[in-house]
């Protein structure tokens, strides 16, 4: 059981974090509107574990993101931020399909996306990644790879080895019914990854997609009636419930001025894997989560330019 007051041992590694999944390009309006009206649109570097990864690195962790982009003018472009920001781009596979888009409509609440995935679901397992894997203290994904194959069975061999090797496994279930083919039932797929996974950080959104609507402490309880060991269930401006099976605590948002709700999940996770690489408890982890991510509600896009943690943390007095 993960105690919120103590901290995460891990093994000594030359990489702090591996994410693995989808790097694309964000669409995201101009303007605000919430019926997905905007007529302008401007290109963002996107896609979840790479957003997490660029994030944790300015925040002063090693991090890698396992990704496959297309061969044309986006996938160079996402190439190109990566190694302008210092980024090990070893575990990006170059193959012969559509780099990955989503459109978003600029929104104070949650935005909603459109996706045009091709590259992202070509991701292989490989002997490089699997070095990278054994050679990292946390690995992380979302539901896009285990959406579709063949990155399914990358995410799939990923976890086994991750386990074999005392790597901390960390799942966001952040389902959506257009990432899976027509007839496949993903809601039960993501069910049975949670029990493989030690900290799942679901939003409230993501928790009425997998079950339904419900209270936030009923949702609580479902994930951890599935297996989970630590859940952060984040309510946007409510804060977040938090629960290691043994209670349930709540933690207040810090954010103060939204501009762009889009990458703030990505921001809470960077945070929160800073604080606990560097040796921070649970808690003090988790409060730097929000803080990163109240950060960064502040400007428009996924990825923008971070202090250190240090300087995060001090801002928001933690």
């Amino acid at each position: 059981m993960f105690n919120l007051d103590e901290k995460i041992t891990f093994h000594n590694k030359n990489n702090d974090l591996l994410a693995i999944g989808e790097i694309l390009v964000d669409l995201i309006s101009t303007d605000y509107n919430e019926d997905s009206l905007s007529n302008s649109y401007q290109k963002y570097f996107g896609g979840s574990p790479s957003n997490i990864v660029m994030n944790a690195k300015k925040l002063g962790i090693r991090s890698v993101v396992a990704s496959a982009i297309g061969d044309d003018g986006l996938g160079n472009f996402l190439l190109k931020q990566l190694q302008n920001a210092g980024m090990n781009t070893d575990c990006i596979q170059t193959v012969h399909e559509a780099t990955s888009m989503v459109m978003l409509t600029k929104s104070k609440s949650t935005p909603i996306p459109i996706f045009y995935r091709g590259a992202d679901y070509q991701l292989v397992y490989t002997s490089k990644l699997e070095q990278y894997l054994k050679d990292s203290k946390v690995l992380h994904f979302s539901c896009w790879p285990i959406s579709k194959y063949p990155v399914r069975q990358t995410i799939e061999r990923a976890i086994e080895i991750a386990k074999e090797n005392g790597v901390l496994v960390c799942f966001d279930p952040n389902y959506h019914k257009r990432l899976w083919e027509k007839g496949e039932d993903g809601i039960s797929y993501v069910q049975s990854i949670i029990a493989k996974s030690d900290i799942l950080k679901p939003s409230e959104d993501d928790a009425e997609r997998l079950f339904g609507s419900d209270l936030p402490e009923r949702y609580i309880e479902k994930f951890l009636e599935l297996g989970a060991k630590l859940v952060i269930l984040t309510m946007g401006k409510k804060g977040a419930l938090v629960s290691n099976g043994s209670s349930i605590e709540k933690f207040p948002s810090l954010a103060t001025d939204v501009i762009d709700t889009t990458g703030a999940g990505d921001a809470f996770w960077s945070g929160f894997y800073a604080g606990i690489i560097k040796g921070h408890t649970i808690r003090e982890s988790l409060r730097m989560g929000f803080a990163t991510s109240a950060y960064k509600l502040q400007f428009t896009g996924a990825v923008i330019d971070l202090p250190k943690l240090e300087v995060i943390s001090s801002l928001y007095r933690i």
